[in-house]
């Protein structure tokens, strides 16, 4: 149950939270502001009113073949992360694991270890295995950093979930996979949209690992974009960085659409 807020703290919480949304959506209407921008470089103020620069960013292969990319390997590491990281809540919450708590540091120590550290230890990895496959590189080393938010999300949905449920389903003789799928996904079906969401979102915005595995054939879109502001700062930067907004908020509407993340950011 959530309770309202009323009388004094209302008017406390609700200007603190307008201020708050401001301070995080201004740099993003600033971005947004200069793709529109009809001057030759990036500037903010922005002079004049043109959209010729999406225009542009569509029409370039380089982009393109960059978001695709992107795209595409964010949702292999998603599905990575959902296949290593479901077990592993189950096993943290379901299971007398021994070690279990050391096992837990272990699974979600990726998001404690500063990421440039562990993309120069995946690089010296793969060196010495001389894997010179920048997609596979780049898959091993974002199922690694992906993976801790599913397990994180699914382990407090699995830890909120009816065990009665299961235990009276399996003693009218359903078996342990028609329990999974009619009892137990239903009730953690948020807790893996979210890890899902999470999953997707961090891959497909992760530089740091891409810096250290990426390579001129293979890049992604924040590579690709770090390159085109240390090269020229025009409006086609900003164009793609909103671009780049659009696409994420776009997959936030359909997972709000699919799987309800309301009830997911509830839990």
């Amino acid at each position: 149950m959530s309770a309202r807020l009323t009388g004094g703290m209302a008017w406390l919480f609700y200007p603190l939270t307008a201020a708050t949304m401001l301070f995080v959506l201004a740099p993003l209407a600033v971005i947004v502001a200069m793709s529109v921008s009809a001057n030759a470089f990036a500037a903010f103020p922005p002079r004049g009113f043109t959209l010729a620069w999406y225009g542009r960013v569509l029409a370039d292969p380089d982009f393109l073949s960059s978001l695709s990319f992107s795209a595409m390997l964010a949702a292999a590491a998603t599905a990575g992360a959902l296949l290593f990281g479901l077990p592993a809540a189950f096993a943290l919450t379901r299971c007398a694991v021994p070690g279990r708590e050391a096992l837990r540091v272990i699974l979600l120590s990726p998001l404690i270890f500063p990421v440039l550290v562990v993309g120069v230890a995946l690089l010296r990895l793969f060196s010495d295995w001389n894997s010179n496959s920048a997609p596979f590189n780049l898959l091993i080393g974002h199922i690694l950093v992906t993976t801790p938010y599913v397990v994180r999300t699914v382990t407090a949905s699995l830890l909120l979930a009816d065990l009665s449920l299961e235990e009276a389903a399996r003693t009218l003789g359903a078996g342990w996979f028609r329990v999974f799928r009619r009892v137990t996904l239903p009730q953690i079906a948020p807790g893996v949209a979210a890890g899902t969401l999470f999953a997707f979102m961090v891959s497909f915005d992760n530089y740091p690992i891409s810096m250290w595995l990426a390579d001129a054939q293979y890049v992604p879109m924040p590579m690709l974009i770090y390159r085109q502001v240390a090269s020229i700062f025009t409006p086609a930067v900003p164009a793609t960085s909103t671009l780049m907004i659009l696409f994420a908020f776009v997959v936030v509407v359909l997972m709000e659409r699919l799987a309800g993340l309301r009830r997911a950011m509830a839990m």
